[in-house]
Protein backbone atom coordinates (compact mmCIF):
# COMPACT_ATOMS: atom_id res chain seq x y z
CA UNK A 1 0.00 0.00 0.00
CA UNK A 2 2.71 2.25 0.85
CA UNK A 3 4.90 1.47 -2.69
CA UNK A 4 1.34 2.31 -4.48
CA UNK A 5 0.52 5.89 -2.51
CA UNK A 6 4.20 6.53 -3.39
CA UNK A 7 3.89 5.95 -6.84
CA UNK A 8 0.78 7.93 -7.28
CA UNK A 9 2.42 10.85 -5.41
CA UNK A 10 5.41 10.73 -8.19
CA UNK A 11 3.19 10.58 -10.80
CA UNK A 12 0.82 13.05 -9.96
CA UNK A 13 3.46 15.23 -9.61
CA UNK A 14 4.57 14.26 -12.69
CA UNK A 15 1.28 14.97 -14.19
CA UNK A 16 1.06 18.74 -12.91
CA UNK A 17 4.40 19.23 -14.14
CA UNK A 18 4.00 18.04 -17.72
CA UNK A 19 0.24 20.01 -18.27
CA UNK A 20 2.17 22.83 -17.85
CA UNK A 21 4.65 22.07 -20.17
CA UNK A 22 1.62 21.14 -22.17
CA UNK A 23 -0.12 24.75 -21.92
CA UNK A 24 3.29 26.10 -22.06
CA UNK A 25 3.81 24.59 -25.29
CA UNK A 26 1.84 26.24 -27.51
CA UNK A 27 3.98 29.19 -26.40
CA UNK A 28 7.62 27.87 -26.71
CA UNK A 29 7.50 24.48 -29.21
CA UNK A 30 10.82 23.58 -28.59
CA UNK A 31 10.33 23.45 -24.66
CA UNK A 32 7.70 20.99 -25.41
CA UNK A 33 9.77 18.96 -27.29
CA UNK A 34 12.56 18.76 -24.91
CA UNK A 35 10.40 17.87 -21.98
CA UNK A 36 8.76 14.81 -24.46
CA UNK A 37 12.42 13.62 -25.13
CA UNK A 38 12.69 10.63 -27.60
CA UNK A 39 9.90 8.61 -25.85
CA UNK A 40 12.27 5.64 -25.31
CA UNK A 41 10.34 4.67 -22.31
CA UNK A 42 6.60 4.32 -23.53
CA UNK A 43 6.94 0.86 -23.57
CA UNK A 44 8.37 -1.96 -21.52
CA UNK A 45 9.48 -5.26 -21.78
CA UNK A 46 6.83 -8.34 -19.88
CA UNK A 47 8.22 -11.71 -19.46
CA UNK A 48 4.99 -12.68 -17.71
CA UNK A 49 3.77 -12.46 -22.19
CA UNK A 50 6.74 -13.75 -24.02
CA UNK A 51 4.90 -15.60 -26.48
CA UNK A 52 5.79 -19.09 -27.39
CA UNK A 53 4.51 -19.25 -30.96
CA UNK A 54 6.28 -21.92 -32.63
CA UNK A 55 7.96 -19.76 -35.02
CA UNK A 56 11.29 -20.26 -33.41
CA UNK A 57 13.18 -23.75 -32.67
CA UNK A 58 14.08 -23.75 -28.99
CA UNK A 59 12.32 -21.15 -26.30
CA UNK A 60 14.20 -23.72 -23.56
CA UNK A 61 17.49 -21.91 -24.29
CA UNK A 62 16.52 -18.21 -24.97
CA UNK A 63 17.46 -16.14 -21.93
CA UNK A 64 17.12 -12.08 -20.93
CA UNK A 65 20.59 -10.59 -21.56
CA UNK A 66 22.26 -7.34 -20.03
CA UNK A 67 22.43 -5.81 -23.41
CA UNK A 68 18.79 -6.84 -24.66
CA UNK A 69 16.06 -4.24 -22.43
CA UNK A 70 14.19 -7.11 -21.18
CA UNK A 71 14.62 -9.18 -24.21
CA UNK A 72 15.79 -12.73 -24.41
CA UNK A 73 17.79 -14.25 -26.74
CA UNK A 74 20.32 -17.03 -27.54
CA UNK A 75 22.99 -17.02 -29.84
CA UNK A 76 25.58 -20.08 -31.70
CA UNK A 77 28.82 -19.75 -29.30
CA UNK A 78 30.83 -20.31 -32.74
CA UNK A 79 28.84 -17.49 -34.56
CA UNK A 80 31.10 -14.45 -35.33
CA UNK A 81 29.56 -11.59 -36.74
CA UNK A 82 32.44 -10.00 -38.33
CA UNK A 83 31.50 -12.60 -41.11
CA UNK A 84 28.44 -10.57 -42.14
CA UNK A 85 28.84 -7.45 -44.36
CA UNK A 86 25.09 -7.50 -45.24
CA UNK A 87 21.32 -8.30 -43.99
CA UNK A 88 18.46 -9.68 -45.24
CA UNK A 89 15.67 -8.86 -43.28
CA UNK A 90 12.39 -11.36 -44.75
CA UNK A 91 9.17 -10.54 -45.41
CA UNK A 92 7.51 -9.65 -41.99
CA UNK A 93 4.73 -11.90 -40.49
CA UNK A 94 1.63 -11.10 -37.94
CA UNK A 95 0.12 -13.19 -35.35
CA UNK A 96 -2.59 -11.58 -33.26
CA UNK A 97 -3.53 -11.86 -30.09
CA UNK A 98 -7.53 -13.90 -29.51
CA UNK A 99 -10.27 -11.66 -28.27
CA UNK A 100 -11.16 -12.04 -25.21
CA UNK A 101 -13.06 -9.98 -22.56
CA UNK A 102 -14.32 -6.40 -23.37
CA UNK A 103 -12.12 -7.21 -26.63
CA UNK A 104 -14.37 -9.87 -27.35
CA UNK A 105 -15.51 -8.45 -30.74
CA UNK A 106 -12.44 -6.25 -32.18
CA UNK A 107 -11.23 -6.55 -35.35
CA UNK A 108 -8.01 -5.20 -37.09
CA UNK A 109 -8.36 -3.65 -40.56
CA UNK A 110 -5.88 -5.85 -42.40
CA UNK A 111 -4.10 -2.44 -44.15
CA UNK A 112 -3.17 -1.65 -40.92
CA UNK A 113 -1.35 -4.96 -40.72
CA UNK A 114 0.49 -3.58 -43.78
CA UNK A 115 1.22 -0.47 -42.57
CA UNK A 116 2.84 -1.99 -38.93
CA UNK A 117 5.26 -4.51 -41.11
CA UNK A 118 5.86 -1.60 -43.90
CA UNK A 119 7.17 0.72 -40.35
CA UNK A 120 8.82 -2.29 -38.37
CA UNK A 121 10.61 -3.23 -42.12
CA UNK A 122 11.50 0.67 -42.52
CA UNK A 123 12.61 1.02 -39.13
CA UNK A 124 15.13 -2.15 -39.42
CA UNK A 125 16.59 -0.83 -42.60
CA UNK A 126 16.92 2.76 -41.11
CA UNK A 127 18.92 1.42 -38.32
CA UNK A 128 20.97 -1.37 -39.45
CA UNK A 129 21.95 0.44 -42.94
CA UNK A 130 24.32 2.50 -41.11
CA UNK A 131 27.11 -0.29 -40.88
CA UNK A 132 25.44 -2.87 -43.13
CA UNK A 133 24.35 -3.38 -46.36
CA UNK A 134 20.43 -4.31 -46.82
CA UNK A 135 19.92 -6.67 -49.49
CA UNK A 136 17.22 -9.05 -50.89
CA UNK A 137 19.04 -12.27 -51.43
CA UNK A 138 20.66 -14.82 -49.48
CA UNK A 139 24.00 -15.97 -49.65
CA UNK A 140 28.09 -15.84 -48.08
CA UNK A 141 28.18 -13.16 -45.90
CA UNK A 142 24.98 -12.32 -45.20
CA UNK A 143 22.72 -12.20 -41.97
CA UNK A 144 19.26 -12.79 -42.25
CA UNK A 145 16.58 -12.07 -40.45
CA UNK A 146 13.10 -14.08 -39.93
CA UNK A 147 10.40 -12.18 -37.83
CA UNK A 148 7.67 -12.59 -36.28
CA UNK A 149 5.12 -10.47 -34.87
CA UNK A 150 3.08 -11.85 -32.07
CA UNK A 151 -0.30 -11.14 -30.44
CA UNK A 152 -1.01 -7.91 -31.60
CA UNK A 153 -2.99 -5.89 -29.39
CA UNK A 154 -4.48 -2.09 -30.29
CA UNK A 155 -5.09 -0.09 -27.57
CA UNK A 156 -8.31 0.74 -26.38
CA UNK A 157 -8.23 4.76 -27.38
CA UNK A 158 -11.66 5.40 -25.75
CA UNK A 159 -11.11 4.03 -22.42
CA UNK A 160 -7.11 5.04 -22.15
CA UNK A 161 -8.35 8.61 -22.95
CA UNK A 162 -10.91 8.72 -20.20
CA UNK A 163 -8.45 8.32 -17.36
CA UNK A 164 -5.66 10.76 -18.08
CA UNK A 165 -6.46 13.82 -18.17
CA UNK A 166 -8.85 13.48 -14.94
CA UNK A 167 -6.34 14.07 -11.91
CA UNK A 168 -8.67 11.37 -10.14
CA UNK A 169 -8.37 9.08 -12.75
CA UNK A 170 -4.46 9.80 -13.33
CA UNK A 171 -3.99 8.76 -9.14
CA UNK A 172 -6.24 6.02 -9.65
CA UNK A 173 -4.11 4.10 -12.90
CA UNK A 174 -1.06 5.59 -11.40
CA UNK A 175 -0.35 2.12 -9.87
CA UNK A 176 -2.34 -0.32 -11.95
CA UNK A 177 0.27 -1.89 -13.56
CA UNK A 178 2.04 -3.72 -10.27
CA UNK A 179 -1.75 -4.33 -9.31
CA UNK A 180 -2.75 -6.06 -12.77
CA UNK A 181 0.84 -7.64 -12.65
CA UNK A 182 1.74 -5.58 -15.64
CA UNK A 183 5.38 -3.44 -15.57
CA UNK A 184 4.74 -0.01 -13.69
CA UNK A 185 3.25 2.25 -15.22
CA UNK A 186 1.44 0.30 -18.06
CA UNK A 187 -2.53 0.23 -17.75
CA UNK A 188 -4.72 -2.63 -19.16
CA UNK A 189 -6.15 -1.32 -22.03
CA UNK A 190 -2.57 0.15 -23.61
CA UNK A 191 -1.26 -1.42 -26.92
CA UNK A 192 0.98 -4.74 -26.36
CA UNK A 193 3.04 -6.20 -29.22
CA UNK A 194 5.52 -9.58 -29.09
CA UNK A 195 8.23 -10.37 -31.41
CA UNK A 196 10.10 -13.20 -32.04
CA UNK A 197 13.13 -13.45 -34.26
CA UNK A 198 15.56 -16.00 -35.71
CA UNK A 199 18.61 -15.64 -37.41
CA UNK A 200 20.33 -17.57 -39.76
CA UNK A 201 23.80 -17.44 -42.16
CA UNK A 202 22.55 -16.48 -45.73
CA UNK A 203 25.06 -18.74 -47.01
CA UNK A 204 23.95 -22.20 -45.46
CA UNK A 205 20.73 -21.59 -43.95
CA UNK A 206 22.28 -22.70 -40.18
CA UNK A 207 20.45 -20.83 -37.46
CA UNK A 208 22.85 -18.52 -35.61
CA UNK A 209 20.40 -16.64 -33.15
CA UNK A 210 17.06 -16.42 -31.88
CA UNK A 211 15.38 -13.83 -29.97
CA UNK A 212 11.80 -12.70 -28.36
CA UNK A 213 10.58 -10.00 -26.40
CA UNK A 214 6.85 -8.50 -25.58
CA UNK A 215 6.49 -5.14 -24.88
CA UNK A 216 3.54 -3.13 -23.22
CA UNK A 217 3.06 0.12 -23.67
CA UNK A 218 3.31 2.68 -20.66
CA UNK A 219 1.26 6.04 -19.90
CA UNK A 220 3.49 6.18 -16.59
CA UNK A 221 6.89 6.40 -15.31
CA UNK A 222 8.23 5.64 -12.27
CA UNK A 223 11.32 7.04 -11.83
CA UNK A 224 12.53 9.13 -8.99
CA UNK A 225 13.66 11.70 -11.41
CA UNK A 226 10.61 13.64 -12.50
CA UNK A 227 11.87 15.15 -15.64
CA UNK A 228 12.34 11.11 -16.86
CA UNK A 229 8.79 10.65 -15.54
CA UNK A 230 7.48 13.58 -16.99
CA UNK A 231 9.12 12.25 -20.31
CA UNK A 232 7.21 9.21 -20.15
CA UNK A 233 4.14 10.69 -19.01
CA UNK A 234 3.84 13.10 -22.02
CA UNK A 235 4.81 10.74 -24.45
CA UNK A 236 2.65 7.82 -22.97
CA UNK A 237 -0.77 10.21 -23.01
CA UNK A 238 -0.06 11.34 -26.67
CA UNK A 239 0.34 7.78 -27.59
CA UNK A 240 -2.72 6.56 -26.08
CA UNK A 241 -4.78 8.89 -29.05
CA UNK A 242 -3.76 6.31 -31.38
CA UNK A 243 -4.29 2.33 -31.86
CA UNK A 244 -1.29 1.12 -33.14
CA UNK A 245 1.74 3.69 -31.33
CA UNK A 246 2.97 1.60 -28.75
CA UNK A 247 3.58 -0.72 -31.36
CA UNK A 248 5.40 1.07 -33.13
CA UNK A 249 7.52 2.50 -30.66
CA UNK A 250 8.53 -1.02 -29.89
CA UNK A 251 9.38 -1.78 -33.82
CA UNK A 252 11.56 1.53 -32.82
CA UNK A 253 13.01 0.00 -29.78
CA UNK A 254 13.97 -3.37 -30.90
CA UNK A 255 15.55 -1.92 -34.20
CA UNK A 256 17.78 -0.08 -32.14
CA UNK A 257 19.03 -2.64 -29.92
CA UNK A 258 19.52 -4.98 -32.67
CA UNK A 259 21.53 -2.40 -34.63
CA UNK A 260 24.14 -1.63 -31.83
CA UNK A 261 24.15 -5.59 -30.91
CA UNK A 262 25.54 -6.41 -34.19
CA UNK A 263 27.86 -3.44 -33.48
CA UNK A 264 28.58 -4.25 -30.82
CA UNK A 265 29.66 -8.00 -32.39
CA UNK A 266 31.03 -6.57 -35.50
CA UNK A 267 33.15 -4.66 -33.75
CA UNK A 268 31.70 -1.18 -35.40
CA UNK A 269 30.06 1.72 -34.66
CA UNK A 270 26.24 1.71 -35.39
Amino acid sequence: MTNTRAIARRTLACGILVAGALLAGCESTGGLGNLLGSGADVTASDAARMTRSGFLTDYARLQTTPWSGGAECWRDPNLDMRRYGKVLISRIVVSIAPPKGEDAASTVDPSDLKTLTDYFHGALVKALRPQMQVVETPGPGVIVMRIAITDLVPTQVSRSLAGTLIPYGFVAEAGSGVATGRPAGSTPYLGETGVEIQFRDGGSGAIVGECRDTRIGRKYAVDDNAENAAQTWASGYLNSFEAWTYAKNAFDKWSLLIARRFAELRGVKS
